[in-house]
């Protein structure tokens, strides 16, 4: 008897409350749990062999934005232009990293530091281990920022870099090797 009333009273419990997480005033509207982003790039070839070679993204497929969509989407004023769709695992669910060039000289001042622009302007990418990372960083001379790698208080590492256009990068995760 006592089993039977505590599991009916347990029972009632989840019942209410899942009947408030369904009357959130917050409904979930969106249909993924992912964020596609957009990068404009100055040289597509630079930051594909950068993105592909260096972070190791896989290169999952692309399209073209032809002129009178760009220019009724409002994306541009009417000039066409192809994407090219990266992500860390060739999955559906994967975000998307989606490159664009529009072959023009950037508009963005140098930054030597996140707080010298508007906007986006890092991305965190947390990795299984940040040892197949250095040495491919060294390969492509590309500068590691501060002094990193630096370990963060909860034991992992962190380095930070910029991909061609100067759009930080933070790569955290755990390290075996040697800094």
């Amino acid at each position: 008897m006592k089993k039977t009333l505590a599991l009916s009273l347990f029972l009632s419990l989840m019942s209410s409350i899942c009947i408030a997480q369904d009357k959130s005033t917050h409904p979930v509207e969106y249909s993924s749990g992912t964020i596609s982003v957009g990068i404009v790039v100055s040289n597509m070839k630079k930051s594909l062999k950068f993105y592909k070679e260096v972070l190791g993204l896989k290169e999952t497929g692309g399209f073209t934005v032809e002129r009178e969509v760009a220019r009724k989407t409002g994306l541009t004023s009417g000039k066409p232009f192809d994407v090219k769709v990266l992500k860390t695992v060739d999955d559906p669910n994967a975000t998307e990293w989606k490159l664009m060039t529009f072959k023009n000289k950037s508009q963005h001042p140098e930054q030597k530091h996140i707080q010298d622009d508007t906007g986006m302007q890092y991305v965190t990418m947390y990795v299984k281990s940040l040892d197949p990372f250095i040495p491919r960083l060294k390969k492509a001379r590309v500068k590691r920022l501060g002094k990193t790698p630096t370990q963060i208080p909860d034991g992992r590492y962190f380095i930070l870099i910029q991909d061609p256009d100067g759009t930080f990068i933070e790569l955290i995760g755990p390290m075996t090797t040697d800094k």
